[in-house]
C-alpha cells in the first residue's frame, strides 16, 4: 500500500496551551484534524462559558488563512461548579464538554475535584444537558503512580457510570490492560480515547539505558502487556475507542530539567504515528474507523465530508520546533517514520527547524 486515504479525522483530546503558544499549536492541529476538542487546563482555567468563548476567540486567530478547523471547548470542572455553570456551557453552543482533573494529578489540576460527590449536581446536569464527561482517570494520593489507572476504575469511574447511565462518559487516555478490558465490555455509556504514545511505547522505552523525558506523560506509560492490551483492543474495530493523541507541549527546558513537566508533543504527526501502530498491529483497515468516525459517532456529530491521504514516504521527525520563545522537542524527534501526511507544511512563526541532528537524550 502506497496511499491510504482517510474521512478526516478529529482529535478528541488536545493541548492547544495558550498565548504564544498557540502560533505552534493551532497551526499543527489545524493541519491534520477538522476539530479538537481543546483541554481546559490553562492558567488560570477554563471554568465558566464566556471563559470558554474567550478561549476559542484566541484559538480561532491564529488559524491559517483557508482553514475549516473547529475548536471544540471543554469546561474544567472544580468543586465549586454549579447547575448554572454547566446550564450557562450547555446554552454557549461551543461547549460540547466538561472535563474531571482529579485534584493534583496532572498539569494544571490544582484546582481540579478532589470528591465527585462535591459536583453531583454539575454530573445531573451534564447528564440532562448531554454535554460528555471527559475523564482524566488516576487516583492521587498514596497510590503507586503505575497503579493510579486501576485504581481509579474501580473507585471512581465505574460508581460514576453506574450512577450516570445515560451521561456519555471518555476515560481520556486509557493506558492499561484493565482500562481495555473494562472499556471493551463495559456499559454502553463509556469510551476511551488512546493517545499514540500509549500504543507505540512501554515504560521501557521510557526508563532502560537512560531517561528519556520527551516520552514522560500523565498517565505514565507502563509495562508491555499494558501496552499490547490497549493496542489489541483499539485495532479491534471496536467503536468505544477513538483517537485523542493528549499532545501536550512543554518548552524543551521545563521537560529537560531536574523536576521535568509530564507531557508529549505528538501534533506534529499525529495521523503517522497512529498509522505506525496500526501498521505493526496489521491492522491498517481498522484505522480509519478510530480515527475519523468513532469518536464524531459518540460524541454524536457528523463525520467529516473530507478526505486525507498518508503517503508511503520515509522522512526523519525534525530535532525541534520552535514554540513560544524557547523551543519544542516532538515525539520520535530524530527518528524516522513511514507515513508522511500529503499536507502542506504547519505554518509556524520563524524559521523551520533542521531536520534532524543527534537527540538530546
Amino acid at each position: 500500500m502506497h496511499t491510504l486515504t482517510l474521512t478526516k479525522p478529529d482529535d478528541w483530546h488536545h493541548h492547544l496551551r495558550d498565548g504564544a503558544a498557540l502560533a505552534t499549536t493551532v497551526p499543527f492541529a489545524a493541519r491534520s484534524f477538522g476539530r479538537a476538542i481543546a483541554m481546559p487546563n490553562l492558567s488560570p482555567p477554563v471554568t465558566t462559558a464566556a471563559l470558554a468563548v474567550a478561549y476559542r476567540e484566541r484559538i480561532l486567530a491564529h488559524l491559517p488563512p483557508g482553514s475549516a478547523f473547529e475548536p471544540l471547548m471543554t469546561l474544567y470542572l472544580t468543586d465549586f461548579t454549579t447547575r448554572a455553570d454547566v446550564a450557562a456551557a450547555a446554552d454557549s453552543g461551543v461547549v460540547a464538554a466538561c472535563k474531571l482533573y482529579p485534584k493534583g494529578a496532572t498539569t494544571n489540576s490544582h484546582g481540579g475535584v478532589s470528591d465527585v460527590a462535591k459536583i453531583a449536581d454539575a454530573l445531573d446536569e451534564m447528564e440532562r444537558r448531554q454535554l460528555l464527561l471527559l475523564v482524566h482517570g488516576e487516583a492521587t494520593g498514596d497510590v503507586d503512580i503505575f497503579d493510579r489507572e486501576p485504581t481509579f476504575l474501580e473507585d471512581t469511574f465505574k460508581p460514576v457510570a453506574r450512577r450516570y447511565p445515560n451521561l456519555k462518559i471518555v476515560l481520556e487516555h486509557a493506558s492499561t490492560k484493565e482500562a481495555a478490558a473494562y472499556i471493551l465490555n463495559g456499559p454502553p455509556n463509556v469510551a476511551a480515547t488512546v493517545t499514540p504514545q500509549h500504543l507505540l511505547f512501554n515504560r521501557n522505552d521510557m526508563l532502560a539505558g537512560g531517561l528519556k523525558p520527551h516520552l514522560y506523560c500523565m498517565p505514565i506509560l507502563k509495562a508491555e502487556a499494558d501496552r499490547a492490551a490497549m493496542a489489541a483492543a483499539v485495532t479491534s474495530g471496536s467503536p468505544k475507542f477513538f483517537l485523542g493523541t493528549d499532545s501536550a507541549p512543554h518548552e524543551y527546558l521545563k521537560k529537560e530539567s531536574a523536576c521535568g513537566c509530564a507531557g508529549v508533543f505528538s501534533a506534529h504527526a499525529p495521523l503517522e504515528l497512529y498509522a505506525l501502530a496500526f501498521e505493526r498491529a496489521g491492522a491498517l483497515d481498522k484505522l480509519e474507523g478510530f480515527a475519523s468516525f468513532h469518536g464524531p459517532d459518540f460524541y454524536g456529530r457528523p463525520r467529516s465530508a473530507e478526505t486525507v491521504a498518508l503517503r508511503r514516504e520515509a522522512w526523519t521527525v525534525p530535532a525541534e520546533y520552535p514554540f513560544a520563545e524557547g523551543r519544542l522537542v516532538p515525539l520520535m524527534h530524530g527518528e524516522e517514520l513511514p507515513w508522511k501526511l500529503d499536507a502542506p507544511p504547519a505554518a509556524l512563526p520563524g524559521p523551520r527547524c533542521p531536520a534532524a541532528k543527534k537527540p538530546r537524550t
